[in-house]
């Protein structure tokens, strides 16, 4: 107990000393003018059969619940793993017999904390939303209140949970873990709004990991209604639905209990399956590890001239970014023959989303190893300015998706890929960059950009 409540007490005063959290309620209060749908179609639609619902109190609550434990959830996972508690104290924790359990539990409670305030900014900024928006008379803080915490306070202690599970095993501690996280995110929406319609009772409305399926069919007209979330043509008038119904429908408020348990439950496996930081280990067992792994570097020779100036140091500075953007044989082999597939025509829907999957690592780490904490005082000292420094990363980005996007033209002998990879490299450079800027780390380009990736893909 006493080591769950000082992980909990420390994690809680790094979340509190952080410029992060209060950024965080400050675009939550914010942002929350944007998750109620108006006709003017200037906030985040939440359309049943093409009708937007007539604004209730109960819908102002269902409206805001529903876009925090959908759209949000991966904003609070990036928020998760690049904020102030992601650099802790292993070397030490690992060395001693303290519990994993105990020190999980601790900070998943410190997160769970966390969001709750988030939750109370949210409810506030719903109450004076509501006041504005609800017709006079029908006016219920109560009814903005419970839906809002009932749909999404389990998404959010779930999303507490599976980033500890996360940060538990070596191979998740990185990309593979965002990788992952967006696939279950992805299945989780595909879930609740192809399953949890169907069937009554706790087992059905459980599928329903995000929560909005049962509150919005509950309450539609019978049938098989349409559900848009997100953005989506609506035809004028407004559709009455009872969503508090859906609600206190038999099983969801059991099931969504059940989701707070599985939350928990997930944390104490990710005390259990813990895996302690180790330094890898090259092995050089056979001919193709040898020839994989990096070789020494050249030894160093002291009666070697000083280094003279760089004649073009900013293109330097593009070409270093472009050797690190796929470092290793292993990238380069992989980035060749995403290339080469352009060769076998349908560029766009095989070659191009390939190489552009491969940019977005590659880009991400990148941004990440150059924005890292300390990094810009030392480029500082570089002669290329940050700001130029920054300028080459997009430039090396585009020009890498550019040269990987030849093998399609010349299959298909037309300047049509060379036009998509310059347009697709260029953007995921500077979001890369910019994101990377902001975050500190490869955690927020890297999960967006795979998020965007995926609507390409789709489209």
């Amino acid at each position: 107990m006493r080591t769950a409540l000082s992980a909990l007490t420390t994690a809680w005063l790094r979340y509190c000393r952080s410029w992060g959290l209060w950024a965080l309620l400050v675009l939550t209060v914010i942002g929350a003018r944007f998750m109620v749908a108006r006709d003017d179609g200037s906030a985040i639609v939440i359309a049943v059969d093409h009708h937007l619902p007539v604004a209730t109190a109960g819908m102002v609550g269902v409206s805001l619940g529903i876009v925090v434990s959908t759209l949000l959830l991966p904003a609070g996972f990036i928020y998760l793993r690049a904020n102030t508690t992601r650099r802790q104290p292993w070397q030490i924790e690992e060395a001693t017999a303290a519990s994993r359990i105990a020190i999980g539990l601790g900070r998943f409670a410190a997160d769970c904390a966390m969001f709750a305030i988030v939750l109370v900014a949210l409810t506030l900024a719903g109450w004076f939303l509501a006041w504005i928006v609800v017709a006079p008379g029908r006016l219920d803080l109560w009814q903005v209140t419970y839906p809002l915490w009932l749909i999404a306070a389990p998404s959010l202690a779930t999303l507490a949970a599976l980033r500890l599970l996360c940060d538990a095993l070596p191979w998740t501690r990185g990309a593979l873990g965002e990788t992952l996280f967006l696939i279950f995110w992805l299945a989780s929406i595909t879930a609740s709004g192809g399953l949890a319609g169907r069937g009554t009772g706790v087992g059905a409305n459980l599928r329903d990991f995000a929560g909005f399926a049962r509150p919005l069919i509950y309450a539609a007209p019978p049938g098989d209604p349409d559900i848009a979330i997100g953005g989506a043509p609506v035809a004028p008038g407004r559709l009455e639905l009872d969503v508090l119904a859906g609600v206190c429908s038999p099983g969801y408020i059991p099931s969504r209990l059940l989701w707070l348990a599985i939350a928990a439950c997930i944390a104490i496996a990710a005390g259990v399956v813990y895996r302690p930081h180790r330094p890898r280990r090259t092995r050089r067992s056979s001919r193709l590890s040898a020839w994989l792994t990096p070789g020494a570097p050249p030894k160093a020779n002291a009666a070697a001239p000083p280094a003279g100036p760089v004649g073009l140091p900013w293109l330097s500075v593009v070409l270093s970014h472009a050797r690190l953007i796929f470092p290793g044989r292993v990238a380069l082999g992989l980035a060749a023959l995403a290339a080469l597939a352009g060769l076998a025509g349908d560029n766009r829907h095989v070659a191009s989303p390939a190489c552009l999957l491969l940019l977005i690592f590659g880009l991400s780490a990148q941004a990440g190893r150059t924005e890292a904490r300390g990094m810009q005082a030392l480029l500082g000292t570089m002669p290329v300015a940050v700001w130029a420094g920054r300028a080459a990363f997009i430039a090396a980005g585009t020009c890498v998706s550019v040269v990987l996007a030849v093998p399609a033209m010349l299959g298909q002998g037309a300047a049509a890929p060379l036009a998509l990879a310059l347009a697709t490299g260029a953007a995921a450079s500077t979001l890369a960059a910019a994101l990377a800027a902001l975050g500190g780390s490869a955690v927020a380009p890297r999960l967006l950009l795979l998020i965007l990736w995926y609507g390409y893909l789709s489209a």
